[in-house]
């Protein structure tokens, strides 16, 4: 079976994280992945940071509006839609739980290698939210 695209690891994370799998990343990202967003690194600090996210604002569908790939490196442009549980994250921190409908942009930047992600960046949109549970 020929290796697939980095295009086609990361559009798989996606569909498989917004089905609820909960193996995609055991199969797609390497357990020591670098996290150059900073943060908890590796697998296992991901889905920290995941499990973080969908306490506080979770369920969090995400809506994928960009896909580009050169090579071994994707850019992905996502909003998550959630409600305003918990304030366990670090940018939440001080916020009583409001029950306020929010939106979050995120771009991720992905690498791959060898069909696993095995760097990630991102850019998000942390202003915008906070904004939206001003009180």
């Amino acid at each position: 079976m020929p290796e697939r695209g980095a295009r086609e690891v990361v559009e798989e994370l996606f569909r498989r994280q917004q089905a609820g799998d909960e193996t995609y990343l055991d199969e797609l990202i390497a357990e020591d992945m670098v996290n150059h967003a900073a943060g908890p690194q590796g697998r296992n600090g991901l889905a920290q940071i995941l499990r973080t996210i969908d306490h506080d604002l979770g369920p969090v569908p995400l809506e994928q509006h960009h896909l580009i790939a050169d090579g071994d490196t994707v850019a992905q442009h996502l909003t998550l839609h959630g409600t305003h549980r918990a304030s366990t994250m670090p940018l939440l921190a001080g916020l009583a739980p409001s029950g306020k409908s929010v939106t979050w942009a995120f771009i991720h930047i992905w690498r791959v290698a060898d069909g696993g992600i095995v760097e990630h960046w991102a850019c998000r949109d942390d202003m915008g939210l906070r904004e939206q549970l001003r009180t």
